[in-house]
C-alpha cells in the first residue's frame, strides 16, 4: 500500500505495548500521536532512532506529543529492547504487519544479500482529530527527532 498523505484519517489499530497494555489510536483523539515505523529490534539504526526519541521525550511531551515505535518484532523482544536501552515510550507489536502494511510502510529490503519483508524506516504525526498532519518518508536515524522538534516548532 501507498504511504498516507497529510489529510488523510490515520487508521485506527489496536497493538499490545510494552508495559501489557493495549494501544488503541483512536483512544488518544484530543491528543497528538507521533507514529515511527522501524525496520527490527537491537539493529544499529533502529538503536540511534530510538535512544533519539528517549532522549528528546522530555521536549516532544512538552509539545503535547505522544510517541510510539511500531514493527513486527514481538512484545517479548520489544520489553528486551526497552529495558536495553532505557526506553522511556512503548514500543508496539505488531506480529501479523497488518498495521504496517495499511500505513505504507511494509516493504522489501536488501537484509545481508537477502531480500526480507520488513518495516521500513516511515513516521506519521497525526493530529488531535485523527488525521496526517506530517509524514516523513525517508528517515535519518541520526537528525529526525530534530526535524520533528523544528517542524513542531515552526507550526506552533
Amino acid at each position: 500500500m501507498p504511504l498516507l498523505a497529510p489529510g488523510d484519517k490515520a487508521p485506527d489499530f489496536t497493538l499490545n505495548a510494552t508495559d501489557g497494555s493495549e494501544i488503541t489510536l483512536s483512544d488518544l483523539r484530543g491528543q497528538r500521536v507521533l507514529l515511527y515505523f522501524y525496520p527490527r529490534d537491537d539493529t544499529p539504526g533502529c538503536i540511534i532512532e530510538a535512544c533519539s526519541f528517549r532522549d528528546n521525550l522530555g521536549q516532544l511531551a512538552a509539545r503535547g506529543v505522544n510517541v510510539y515505535g511500531i514493527n513486527d518484532d514481538d512484545v517479548d523482544s520489544h520489553r528486551r529492547f526497552t529495558a536495553r536501552y532505557d526506553l522511556n515510550f512503548p514500543l508496539l507489536a505488531d506480529t501479523d504487519h497488518g498495521v504496517i502494511e495499511v500505513y505504507g510502510a511494509w516493504v522489501r529490503k536488501e537484509i545481508r544479500g537477502r531480500g526480507v519483508m520488513c518495516a521500513d524506516r516511515v513516521t506519521y504525526l497525526i493530529d488531535p482529530n485523527g488525521d496526517v498532519e506530517h509524514v516523513w518518508p525517508a528517515v535519518d536515524p541520526s537528525v529526525h527527532a530534530d526535524e520533528i522538534l523544528s517542524l513542531l516548532d515552526a507550526t506552533a
